[in-house]
C-alpha cells in the first residue's frame, strides 16, 4: 500500500491511500492514517492547476459530493464502513 506525505498548514502529516478513482474528470483520493481496522479515513479531491509541479488536495467538504465519491469507494473496495 503506497503511503504519501502531506504538507498542511500545521506541518507534514502520512496518509496510506487505499482508493482512487476519477469522476467528471476530476481525481479523488481515499486516505487513511492507519492499516487498523478503526481507522480514519479521508476522501481528498485534487484541486491542482496545471501550472502546479505537486498535486493539490483538499477534503470533501460538500455533502452531496462526498455521498457520491463515498459510494463509489464503498462499491469498489465492498468491506469498508464509512461513518
Amino acid at each position: 500500500m503506497e503511503k504519501i506525505r502531506f504538507t498542511t498548514d500545521e506541518g507534514e502529516c502520512e496518509f496510506y491511500v487505499i482508493d482512487e478513482t476519477r469522476i467528471s474528470n476530476c481525481n479523488y483520493i481515499l486516505v487513511s492514517d492507519s492499516l487498523e481496522d478503526e481507522a480514519e479515513a479521508m476522501i481528498l479531491k485534487d484541486v491542482s492547476e496545471e501550472s502546479d509541479t505537486e498535486a493539490v488536495y483538499v477534503p470533501v467538504e460538500d455533502d452531496v459530493e462526498l455521498d457520491a465519491v463515498a459510494g463509489i469507494f464503498a462499491e469498489s473496495l465492498g468491506d469498508i464502513d464509512f461513518e
